[in-house]
């Protein structure tokens, strides 16, 4: 049995320096880089951004950030210059946030194509 001390997660994107960038600045969140790798600090968790020069974005959400209000939450991220994705197949607000199925729950991309969500979840 592998019983590891602990796990994180973690994405790639094309270009560290832009993502270093976004997340400090734009998301705000502690970022430190070693190896030309990007550690996000949240919370208490870490997740790790690697360079790959083909890399592809995801088609599907990497990362969630929760939030305790996501209208404020949104109203900031898009004063930065967020853009909030639409889908087809949800029923968003004008600031891009599906409220009727789940969590309310917003989607944007990081400079990389990777799509990220701010999620307001019971806490």
């Amino acid at each position: 049995m592998l019983k590891p001390r602990s796990a994180f997660s973690g994405f790639s994107a094309d270009d560290i320096s832009a993502e270093r960038s976004f997340y400090a600045d734009v998301v705000g969140v502690d970022v430190t880089e070693e190896d030309g790798m990007l550690s996000l600090k949240v919370g208490d968790q870490t997740v790790l951004v690697y360079p790959k020069e083909d890399h592809q974005p995801a088609t599907f959400t990497v990362l969630n950030f929760e939030v305790d209000d996501i209208d404020r939450a949104a109203d900031v991220l898009a004063g930065a210059g967020v853009t909030f994705e639409r889908y087809e197949d949800f029923t968003q607000d004008e600031r891009g946030i599906m409220r009727d199925s789940g969590p309310p729950i917003a989607w944007f991309k990081d400079p990389a194509g990777n799509i990220l969500s701010i999620i307001q979840t019971a806490g």
